[in-house]
């Protein structure tokens, strides 16, 4: 039987799941909103459809045009990337009634890890390290105060449903916990339909550390090691590395066995990650979530360990047995690769969105540069999206060298027409504590004096 594969996403990791996919022999469908028409992944594909106007919520999101995509495009498969309909298990499952195969795990996976009290259960049942945390908050405001003593703090308010720290919030004393709980239950049913909040211990010296792995699907699974995603703003992460630096080895191992024996037990399909809080002042780690999807940061799993994940993706899904490569006893890391996220957007005022047309886009070359782009020049940066434009990715044989070859990228990087976040990324890698390995999610918000208002100049 002959394949086809349509990507329900745009940007980058549309350009990027095409050219796997292209890798392999397999034609392409490109999807695009009216925005995005003259977008470089429509014009890669073999084939384009237009699933509706600009705003995501009627095109990117809408889930009878896309699946109207496949079937008049012939589509066999369908690679959602992230974000949008990645991990949208009813989306899944439609997928599946409608004879496509969905490039992700089953739909009851995605259910139970998109659901933050399950995950943690099935975390705990797995022997995974858990925060000290409640289940769903009820509306009593006794129990709440109970639970926050409980606890202790400071403590975070988080939405069951959601991530991306959408609505989540740090509280210090018991005397903010209720209006917290207040503020982050109606923000998490506006965003997500579900009101429902959980409360977690606040870990102050905080390090955001995952693991790559890949199910599949019998009750096997395989760790491809870790990444460090601690430089954050607004939750969202900036820049990433692998492997996470300052981390022995008996900790790195033990973090990789648990996360694969996460994904064994849930009988895991694909690529996944594990999200941890790391605690650098005794080397221990906590579980935070399970994405269901291919992360934006796997190029820097990808250039330490030689694997591409994409690729085994759609292999995997296509029924090959990717197990073949990918055995725990063969896979190997190597050096270290560190990923920038080049950003329209302007750091000195809160990282406002900065949209307009790219008047010129220069992009670096060289040895172990990589560049995953979703943008050129000409092309018109909307209000409607993410406004991240593309990752530069450096890899080299220790930290130091990845961050040097990176620095030179950016500087080599040209991006005019709009405001960026480049001089804001080139701050980071150079300042002396980030060099050091001295990193927290907090990194951004202690040093942003040194970075936005003083940037490096390029």
């Amino acid at each position: 039987m002959s394949h086809k594969a349509l990507v329900a996403n745009r940007g980058e990791i549309a350009c990027r799941i095409i050219r796997a996919a292209k890798s392999l022999g397999i034609p392409t469908v490109a999807i695009y909103s009216d925005a995005d028409a003259a977008a470089p992944h429509v014009g890669m594909a073999d084939e384009a459809v237009r699933v509706g106007p600009p705003r995501a919520q009627d095109s990117y999101l809408n889930q009878d045009a896309v699946l109207e995509a496949a079937r008049a495009t012939g589509a066999t498969l369908l690679h959602p990337g992230y974000g949008f309909l990645a991990e949208n298990a009813g989306f899944a499952a439609r997928c599946g009634a409608f004879g496509v195969v969905f490039v992700g795990p089953r739909p009851e996976t995605i259910a139970a890890m998109g659901d933050k009290e399950r995950a943690r259960g099935l975390a705990v049942a797995a022997g995974v390290p858990v925060l000290p945390g409640t289940a769903r908050l009820s509306d009593d405001p006794n129990e709440i105060a109970s639970e926050g003593a409980r606890i202790g703090y400071p403590l975070l308010v988080k939405a069951a449903a959601g991530g991306g720290g959408i609505g989540m919030r740090q509280v210090d004393d018991a005397s903010a916990l209720l209006e917290a709980v207040t503020a982050t239950s109606g923000l998490a049913k506006r965003a997500f339909g579900d009101g429902s909040v959980y409360l977690e211990r606040y870990v102050r010296t905080a390090r955001h550390v995952e693991v790559q792995v890949f199910g599949f699907g019998d009750g096997r699974a395989v760790h491809l090691f870790d990444r460090d995603c601690s430089i954050q703003r607004r939750h969202q992460k900036v820049i990433e590395e692998a492997l996470a630096p300052g981390i022995d080895a008996a900790t790195r191992a033990e973090m990789g066995r648990v996360s694969a024996e996460l994904a064994r037990s849930c009988r895991y399909d694909g690529a996944g990650t594990i999200e941890f809080l790391y605690d650098s002042e005794d080397n221990s780690f906590f579980f935070l979530e399970m994405n269901t999807r291919i992360q934006v940061e796997h190029p820097v799993t990808e250039l330490v360990t030689g694997v591409d994940l994409v690729a085994a993706q759609l292999r995997h899904a296509l029924g090959e047995d990717v197990s073949s490569y990918l055995s725990q006893e063969t896979l190997k890391a190597s050096g270290h690769a560190v990923e920038a996220r080049v950003y329209a957007e302007d750091p000195a005022r809160r990282y406002f969105p900065s949209p307009g047309t790219i008047t010129r886009l220069e992009l670096p070359t060289g040895a172990d540069i990589r560049i995953d782009a979703g943008y050129r020049s000409g092309s018109v940066v909307t209000p409607f999206y993410d406004p991240m434009l593309m990752k530069v990715i450096a890899r080299g044989d220790n930290r130091d060298s990845a961050l040097d070859r990176l620095d030179r990228a950016l500087a080599e990087l040209k991006v005019d027409g709009i405001t960026t976040n480049i001089a804001l990324l080139r701050a980071v890698i150079r300042h002396p504590e980030f060099r050091a390995g001295r990193i927290s999610t907090a990194f951004l918000t202690k040093h942003h004096d040194a970075l936005v208002q003083r940037p490096t100049s390029v």
